[in-house]
């Protein structure tokens, strides 16, 4: 593919500009905005791409580095040494250098151990510690940096180590101190905004308990209980502790919305019948097989629905009106259904669908559909009893619409809760399953009851 060289040069002056910003302290630039420009210079250009990465100070690349997505990480053991990124690795946030570590044992096992190796006995024991977490834990998502105090510590004294602490880099984004007995038992935390109207002579045990926030996870608790908490309560950050209660940890907002983005993009592509992290592979092969897979089965699924037709192909014959109205009842019901199963999905990520709130969310969906069947019932019968000036088939296609929306508005919120409650993701197969069920409850309604009523 040839370069387009303008473009080339625009976005190197960027970064040149943006970089040169940043060695001169100037905090108008952002990590993300040099991760940005450096996505389409690699797009443009890999080796111009590597040129800049390479020559860029370690302490920049680092935090760009946190911006860029796990499969830019994973290509970073093939352009740099290990030495240099166990280097890059120990200048991150331990949540980050963890997810790169991770990132790059995808394909790079051993490289990933040599990195490991890099690092002294402690910070290797604590990578090795976020690595072993699954995914779906808090832990995984946790970050040993935070300010905390004990319990008895004087209010000044731990201020002017937070001070220190911010100016050698080793903690940022803090909002809180976390308040920790003499066995780092966590006790509460007091938001730093909290702590200035206090008298910096007092110790952190006089301030009252009712300024303490108590909001903590435990480090194995689902990553979607932690978001509800954070969202919930409007958190910018969550105490994570260990199952003696000792503080281990923080997770910050912003891996919460990192967290929140991800699942909500995993949703609209499992419900599309797509894979979101084979989406991200740069082979185009992978990408269509993965959708292939899904593809075959909507085949299948399709193959269904044709043999519900082919029972009626004498009623079809006998009249064409049936052919051309058929493709509607289908279309609506598979629309109807799709808004159902969405909103079922979502709320469902949400947590806003639990235990009596099914048979709620079911009723609901059917109330709607059943409205809504009623009234595009009688539209499409009056236009059907026009089209062909037969008023039969006119009522034929309303109560086929009806019979469908209906369907569609029960099985849209029904198959989602039943896949969840067996263990299954409620987004990945819903879509097709349902498509089946509207395309044969809306094909059998509309030529089972012409059968009955028209011949």
């Amino acid at each position: 593919m040839e370069i387009n060289q303008e473009e080339l040069t625009y976005i190197l002056n960027i970064l040149d500009a943006e970089i040169n910003q940043y060695k001169e302290s100037d905090t108008s630039v952002h990590p993300y905005d040099i991760a940005e420009q450096l996505l389409k210079l690699r797009e443009l250009s890999s080796e111009e791409y590597e040129k800049i990465i390479k020559k860029m100070p370690h302490e920049l690349f680092a935090e760009v580095l946190s911006e860029l997505p796990d499969y830019v990480q994973e290509e970073t053991a093939d352009i740099f040494s290990v030495k240099k990124l166990a280097n890059i690795a120990s200048l991150m946030d331990t949540d980050d250098a963890a997810t790169l570590i991770q990132n790059i044992s995808e394909e790079h096992e051993e490289i990933s151990q040599d990195i490991l190796g890099h690092f002294d006995d402690e910070d290797k024991e604590l990578m090795k510690q976020l690595i072993s977490y699954e995914w779906d834990e808090a832990g995984s998502y946790m970050q040993t940096e935070l300010f905390s105090a004990k319990i008895d510590e004087n209010i000044g004294v731990a201020l002017e180590r937070l001070k220190v602490l911010k100016i050698s880099g080793e903690v940022d984004n803090i909002w809180h101190v976390h308040l920790v007995n003499e066995r780092d038992k966590y006790l509460g935390s007091v938001g730093l905004e909290d702590l200035i109207i206090f008298d910096h002579a007092l110790n952190f045990e006089d301030i009252p308990y009712d300024k303490h926030k108590n909001y903590s996870v435990n480090h194995k608790e689902n990553i979607k209980d932690v978001v509800e908490k954070v969202t919930n309560y409007n958190l910018n950050a969550i105490a994570v502790l260990d199952n003696k209660n000792r503080l281990i940890g923080r997770i910050t907002s912003d891996d919460i919305y990192d967290i929140i983005e991800e699942t909500a993009t995993e949703q609209i592509f499992n419900l599309a019948g797509v894979n979101d992290e084979a989406e991200q592979d740069e082979d185009m092969f992978q990408i269509g097989k993965t959708r292939a897979i899904w593809l075959g089965l909507n085949l299948l699924t399709a193959i269904a629905a044709s043999l519900v037709i082919g029972m009626f192909d004498a009623t079809i014959q006998s009249l064409v009106a049936l052919a051309i109205l058929m493709p509607i009842v289908a279309s609506m019901g598979g629309n109807a259904g799709t808004q159902t199963l969405t909103v079922t999905v979502r709320q469902m990520a949400l947590g806003d669908i639990e235990g009596e709130d099914a048979k709620k969310t079911i009723y609901k969906e059917v109330v709607i559909s059943l409205v809504n069947g009623t009234f595009f019932a009688i539209v499409i019968g009056i236009i059907a009893y026009f089209w062909f000036n037969m008023p039969m088939l006119g009522v034929v296609i309303g109560l086929s619409m009806i019979i469908n929306l209906l369907g569609a508005g029960f099985f849209g919120s029904v198959i989602p809760l039943v896949l969840q409650r067996a263990g299954v993701d409620p987004a990945i197969g819903s879509s097709v399953l349902l498509t089946t069920v509207t395309d044969i409850v809306g094909f059998f309604s509309f030529l089972g009851l012409a059968s009955i009523i028209l011949l």
